[in-house]
């Protein structure tokens, strides 16, 4: 993890974000737009602008004037699972959509114009697992990283990581390193020798009422106290902060429920 946000880092952010299969951008869609941006506001110091609305109300949350991820609201009638979900990039969403089906996924929404910033759909690889695909217009890429409050890793939880990794490293060319451990399940993907993202197979350990889905890991500063601020806010401590060969590592969640991951990199 902490090579890849390096790698990103010294790649400029633009050229490195839009190398296709490159998770690009995060999103959330909520039940509670306005109460959702206080959280993340409160616990990330966001601030808010209006997007494009082709999938309801949505917003861009900024830092320091750089856009970082995106907040959507669900119709009322949509029971889906509140998550973040990761876009992986594309030089051609309907390409890579077609792809995706070839390969045994599906695509639920799209391909679709997202206003001026891009075309994007969202699909499932074969174990169910929800992500997104973008096709940035040159202007709009994500570009901040190492920074507290900004996506610093993706990771896919499944039950095992051979299976599904093919699909993924089919429709996006990703290269494979496997952890060479005799207990623990964990496949890294990359891009020209650059760590992206990860597959961990967690086996019956996969929440139930989850199944398998990608997590966002963000950059915090401390996060011990981030997470005693976060439980503050009205979030979840799903595992407390506990020291990784990564940085320092608490699973939580927010008011709605998205899962996701604080990591306070080694200093």
């Amino acid at each position: 993890m902490t090579e890849a946000r390096e790698s990103a880092g010294r790649g400029g952010g633009a050229h490195a974000r839009h190398t296709p299969g490159t998770p690009c951008w995060v999103s959330l869609m909520v039940h509670g737009l306005a109460a959702t941006q206080d959280f993340y506001r409160a616990l990330f110091g966001w601030e808010f602008q209006p997007g494009p609305e082709q999938l309801g109300p949505y917003v861009r949350a900024l830092l320091d004037g750089h856009e970082v991820a995106g907040i959507g609201q669900l119709p009322p009638d949509r029971h889906l699972p509140i998550a973040w979900t990761p876009y992986l990039a594309s030089d051609d969403v309907d390409v890579t959509a077609e792809t995706v089906r070839l390969c045994g996924g599906t695509i639920g929404v799209g391909p679709l114009d997202a206003g001026e910033a891009g075309r994007l759909a969202i699909g499932s690889d074969p174990s169910g697992a929800v992500f997104g695909i973008w096709q940035p217009t040159e202007h709009h890429v994500t570009a901040l990283t190492g920074v507290s409050g900004t996506p610093a890793w993706n990771e896919l939880l499944s039950y095992e990581s051979v299976s599904v990794a093919k699909f993924y490293e089919t429709v996006f060319g990703y290269e494979e390193e496997p952890v060479v451990s005799a207990d623990f399940d964990y496949l890294t993907l990359l891009i020209e020798g650059r760590p992206v993202a990860g597959i961990h197979g967690v086996g019956n350990s996969l929440p139930r009422d989850r199944g398998p889905h990608w997590i966002t890991y963000f950059e915090v500063t401390d996060a011990d106290e981030a997470v005693e601020h976060l439980a503050d806010l009205g979030g979840h401590v799903l595992s407390s902060p506990g020291d990784t060969a990564y940085g320092r590592v608490a699973t939580v969640a927010d008011p709605e429920g998205a899962r996701f991951c604080l990591i306070e990199s080694p200093h």
